[in-house]
Formats: C-alpha cells, sequence, structure tokens
C-alpha cells in the first residue's frame, strides 16, 4: 500500500514540529489510540484500536524516527501486531514547508505492507481504510494546533458581565434607557417623548394619574356596554 498527500495547517513550523513529536498531541490525533510513549530520543510505544472492515482489533508496536532534520523532516518506520488479525509494518516519510510565519505545509509518503487475515480483506478496503485514518488524525492534529477563542472579559453594567456570572441581576438593555458605559454616554436609539409626534405623545402622558391608554380602554369599554343593554 502507498499513500501520499499534504496538508496546510495555520501554525509555525517549530510549533508543527513540536507537536509531531510530542507524544500527548500524537495520541489524541490517532484514531483509536490508547496510549503513545515516549521510549528514547528517537523511538516512541504505540496502543491503537482500531476496525478494519468487519475485523476489529488492537495493535501494539514501537515507531523509530531516522533521518532527523528539524524542524523539517524525518522519516518514520516501524511494525505493529495485531494478533489473530495480523501485522502492519512500513514506513513515512514527513516534510515540513513553511508558507509563512503562521502557515505550515504538511507533505507525507507513506509505504506500508499487512499481512495476516488483514491482506485478505482486500486492497480496495484497506487503502480506504487507511485513507479515512489519515483524514481523521490530520483534521485533529490541525485542530489541536489553532489558537484557542479568547474568553469574554466581563464589563461592568453590560451584558458580558451578566453572560460571565450566571444568576447575577441582568443589566438594563432597554432601549432608550439613559446611562454611561466604560467607552462613554449611552445613546439612546429610541426617540425621547419630546421628538415624538403630538398623538403619541398625548397617549403618553397622564391624566389625573392614568395614562391616556386607561381613559380610551374605559370609554371603549362603556361604548360597548351601552349598546348591549340600550338596543
Amino acid at each position: 500500500m502507498e499513500m501520499s498527500g499534504e496538508r496546510r495547517i495555520g501554525a509555525p513550523r517549530e510549533k508543527v514540529w513540536e507537536a509531531l513529536n510530542d507524544p500527548a498531541v500524537l495520541q489524541a490525533a490517532i484514531p483509536g489510540c490508547e496510549s503513545v510513549e515516549r521510549i528514547g530520543d528517537d523511538q516512541f510505544q504505540a496502543k491503537v484500536s482500531m476496525k478494519l472492515g468487519p475485523m476489529s482489533a488492537k495493535f501494539g508496536g514501537k515507531v523509530l524516527l531516522s533521518n532527523i532534520v528539524p524542524p523539517e523532516s524525518y522519516t518514520i518506520s516501524g511494525e505493529g501486531q495485531g494478533g489473530a488479525m495480523g501485522f502492519a509494518k512500513g514506513g513515512a516519510d514527513v516534510a515540513l514547508e513553511e508558507l509563512g510565519p503562521s502557515d505550515t505545509l504538511l507533505r507525507y509518503n507513506v509505504k506500508a505492507q499487512v499481512g495476516g487475515k488483514m491482506a485478505q480483506l482486500g486492497a480496495r478496503l484497506i487503502d480506504s481504510t487507511a485513507k479515512s485514518m489519515a483524514d481523521q488524525f490530520f483534521d485533529r492534529f490541525a485542530a489541536q494546533l489553532q489558537p484557542a477563542a479568547p474568553e469574554a472579559v466581563a464589563v461592568a453594567g453590560t451584558d458580558t458581565e451578566y453572560l460571565a456570572e450566571p444568576g447575577a441581576p441582568a443589566p438594563i438593555t432597554q432601549h432608550g434607557a439613559d446611562g454611561v458605559s466604560p467607552g462613554g454616554a449611552v445613546h439612546r436609539p429610541n426617540p425621547a417623548p419630546a421628538q415624538m409626534p403630538l398623538p403619541l405623545r398625548l397617549l403618553t402622558q397622564d391624566f389625573m394619574g392614568f395614562p391616556a391608554q386607561v381613559w380610551l380602554g374605559g370609554a371603549a369599554m362603556i361604548v360597548v356596554l351601552a349598546l348591549i343593554f340600550l338596543t
């Protein structure tokens, strides 16, 4: 089986190189990986559970790094045993090209051989499974190198303060409310009463302690009752 490809990663080349040599990052990126341990300056030991068609197995093996040119390239070689399912061995050449201060192109060229029951499943199934696992690996690997989203900073008297502390009293957010924000006076998006047309101003004013809407509603009710009892 042979497979090659490339993946653009939004991180500096030095950071990508460090991640490729970090057991914790590799364990989180490899699909079905149970553990990755460094057993030497250029050796790793890993355990991976995988499913290939109707077959499932756990593989354990060692990986050796050679032709190391930090932070540009190295060669990976190793062999894994999957018990009754068979074995897999091979290697890969990995190269990192710096595209910019925060952009790296990762290229890989894999050559592998499988034996045992796995070899009986057919090259097409093996190739598609390997490609799927490679895509998952690089998606997870690249995600770990993305910068974390900045957390919202609570500002007194604003929505961010309320959202940062669930259960805290919410700030006044009604349009047209007077107030002062950290950046200055709050703009009144709704027109002030003096700016309203005359009919609207009359509706918002009180007569004898009651809003105009109450008086209009009462008058309408009297008219309705009169129509009911006087007809």
